[in-house]
């Protein structure tokens, strides 16, 4: 089958070309500032799938541009799937779990009524609605703290404060799942041959790391595996204000995603290990 990725440098977007003989579009091609030149894209395309990779994803910048936020997050993956959905093709979309307000300690369910703290979380709520509405057949992936080998994420900054640093102060009270975008291209791709196959199956479902963590024990796993010495102290998320809020719950529930495609949360240690492997920074590695 023939897929068609909006997105070419990002985490997800790099990883689904590695993994498949997938068509990128990148900004210079397809730019979701100008939501009508993407979806005439797409009903030109001769592509049997379409995977929206490409995303605002500046959460403190959001808040300042939550116009151009939305437009990018909101108004464009709903042209885009409105015209996937003409012409019968498959759209799948990558949500956050930022939808969420953060509140509480049990994992968020796909049918949970989303809450957002902030711009950012409102813009992605914004193409969740767009795509689920469009009136074809979709998949929304919700996910969490996505790291990779590749563009700015948190391990990569991790390891480049853990040059210069002895110490840190991370954030402890925020809880979720780290999540590799490797696993998440796998999903995207096994969920756009079912649909291709017939078994597809529409709907909003959860995708994330195990065993659940915190921020500042994310980092000590980092260094642990990296060999560098660096101590990370605990603080609460009061103590590093941003001007978006950050939910302190970011759990996601993915049962509906193993019973629907029999896709298993990934096991991020085993993630951290492949990435920092390829950076060059696992030790004995």
């Amino acid at each position: 089958m023939r897929i068609l990725v909006f997105g070419k440098t990002g985490q997800v977007a790099t990883e689904l070309a590695r993994q498949a003989g997938v068509v990128n579009l990148g900004r210079d091609q397809a730019d979701l500032f100008d939501p009508v030149a993407c979806a005439a894209i797409i009903r030109e395309t001769d592509a049997d799938a379409v995977i929206n990779a490409a995303a605002f994803t500046a959460v403190d910048r959001a808040e300042d541009e939550e116009e151009l936020a939305t437009l990018i997050n909101g108004t464009a993956p709903t042209a885009m799937a409105k015209a996937a959905a003409k012409r019968g093709l498959t759209f799948l979309h990558i949500s956050s779990d930022y939808v969420f307000n953060g509140q509480g300690e049990r994992p968020w369910q796909p049918d949970d009524t989303p809450s957002p703290l902030g711009a950012y979380g409102r813009s992605k709520l914004a193409g969740e609605d767009g795509v689920r509405t469009a009136g074809g057949a979709y998949a929304i992936l919700r996910t969490s703290w996505v790291f990779s080998a590749h563009r700015g994420n948190f391990v990569k900054t991790m390891l480049q404060l853990g040059k210069t640093h002895n110490s840190l102060d991370i954030v402890s009270d925020q809880i979720g799942g780290p999540t590799p975008a490797a696993g998440i291209a796998t999903t995207l791709l096994t969920m756009a041959k079912a649909f291709h196959n017939g078994s597809g199956r529409s709907g909003i479902y959860h995708y994330s790391g195990t065993p659940e963590i915190s921020w500042a024990g994310f980092a000590r796993q980092i260094y642990a595996r990296s060999g560098m010495k660096v101590a990370v102290r605990d603080i609460p998320t009061s103590a590093y204000p941003t001007p978006a809020k950050r939910p302190l719950n970011s759990r996601l529930n993915a049962s509906t995603l193993a019973a629907d495609y029999g896709i298993d949360p990934p096991n991020w240690q085993a993630g951290l290990n492949d990435v920092l492997k390829e950076l060059g920074q696992l030790k004995n590695g």
